[in-house]
C-alpha cells in the first residue's frame, strides 16, 4: 500500500466570509498564514514526497509546512464552482429554494451552473491516485475541501446524498492507503495538525 496524506490549505479571507472559492486564486489571509505556521505534519510522513494544488492558497500552505517550494499538480485544483464562485451557500439556498435542494440531493452529481460535479472531481483525481500507487511513493498533498471530500467519497463509498459518515475537520490531515490500482482506503481521518 502507498500512503497519501491529504491536507486542506489554510484559511483565506473568503473562507472567513463563507464564500465558495473554487478556482478563484485567493491567498491565505494574515490569520490563515499564522495558523498554518503553527501546524506540524505527522512524523510518519517526514520522508514522503510533496505535491500541491496550483492555487495560491494551497501553494502557500505547502511551502510553509514543507519549508520550500512544492511541485504543483493540476489535478489537485479545487472544484470549479462556475457561476456560484464567490457566493455563499446559505444565500444560494435562500434565493434558489427548491431548485437548489433538488440539485444538492443529487449527491455526487450535484453541479453548479458552468461548474464541476464531485463525480467529475473524482474522475480528475483517479489517474493521479493510480500514478502515485504505481510509483509506490508515499505522498503529502495539499489540496482543497472539494478534492479531499471526493477522495473520501471514493474510499468510503459515500454518495454525498447525506452527511458524510465522518465529518472532515479543519486544520487536520487525512491519511488514505492506495491499493496497487490507486483505489483509496481510509487509514485515518482528522489527524490534528496543531500540536496539543
Amino acid at each position: 500500500m502507498t500512503a497519501l496524506l491529504l491536507i486542506r490549505h489554510g484559511p483565506t479571507a473568503w473562507n472567513e466570509e463563507g464564500r465558495l472559492q473554487g478556482r478563484s486564486d485567493q491567498p491565505l489571509s494574515a490569520q490563515g498564514r499564522r495558523e498554518v505556521q503553527g501546524w506540524r505534519v505527522p512524523e510518519a510522513d517526514s520522508r514522503a514526497a510533496w505535491i500541491t494544488s496550483p492555487l495560491m492558497r494551497a501553494r502557500q500552505t505547502a511551502e510553509i509546512l514543507h519549508g520550500t517550494a512544492v511541485e504543483s499538480e493540476d489535478r489537485l485544483i479545487e472544484t470549479d464552482w462556475g457561476d456560484w464562485e464567490g457566493c455563499r451557500l446559505a444565500e444560494l439556498r435562500a434565493t434558489q429554494g427548491v431548485a437548489m435542494a433538488e440539485n444538492e440531493a443529487r449527491g455526487l452529481d450535484f453541479q453548479p451552473p458552468g461548474g464541476e460535479s464531485p463525480r467529475a472531481v473524482q474522475a480528475r483525481v483517479k489517474p493521479l491516485l493510480s500514478a502515485l500507487a504505481r510509483d509506490r511513493q508515499d505522498t503529502v498533498a495539499v489540496a482543497h475541501k472539494g478534492v479531499i471530500r471526493a477522495v473520501y467519497a471514493l474510499a468510503s463509498r459515500w454518495d454525498m446524498r447525506e452527511k458524510p459518515p465522518v465529518r472532515l475537520e479543519r486544520a487536520c490531515a487525512h491519511r488514505f492507503d492506495l491499493a496497487p490500482d490507486g483505489a483509496p482506503q481510509v487509514a485515518m481521518l482528522n489527524i490534528p495538525l496543531s500540536p496539543v
